[in-house]
């Protein structure tokens, strides 16, 4: 299960996102918001806490600027999210960080690279390399 959220600057390229979901049929739960003018650090702690309780395996989270929704996530004890405005990123922080939410910025990429930057991230399996293990597990010291 994948867990999305945004702020209202993420709204638009939530729902394409989600559109991708879905014609992929995959589960999700979308934790909002639904356009209004909102606080993103509220959504940030929806998806990650879904993720820490174990209700969802992975997360997306959008905001303007995919910054301040990114900085939110990354407060929770279990949580590494990675800003991504690129599929080279995307793919490097699943293989080397073993990422659990991608952040993007809804007034940064637009539909078409947003959704092959969600794809690349929920398709690339962590690489299992033990130097990438040691590195996370200093991080979450």
């Amino acid at each position: 299960m994948i867990a999305i959220g945004c702020d209202h600057g993420g709204y638009e390229l939530k729902l394409e996102i989600i559109k991708y979901l879905e014609e992929k049929g995959l589960e999700y739960k979308d934790f909002g918001c639904d356009g209004e003018s909102v606080d993103y650090p509220i959504y940030a702690k929806k998806v990650g806490q879904a993720i820490i309780d174990g209700e969802c395996e992975k997360g997306i989270l959008i905001c303007g600027t995919g910054i301040g929704i990114s900085i939110a996530a990354n407060k929770m004890k279990g949580i590494r999210c990675a800003l991504c405005s690129d599929c080279f990123s995307a793919e490097a922080t699943r293989l080397h960080n073993d990422t659990n939410i991608v952040a993007l910025g809804g007034r940064v990429v637009g539909p078409g690279l947003g959704v092959k930057i969600v794809d690349t991230f929920l398709n690339t399996p962590f690489s299992e390399d033990e130097r990438h293990k040691r590195r996370i597990a200093l991080i979450e010291e």
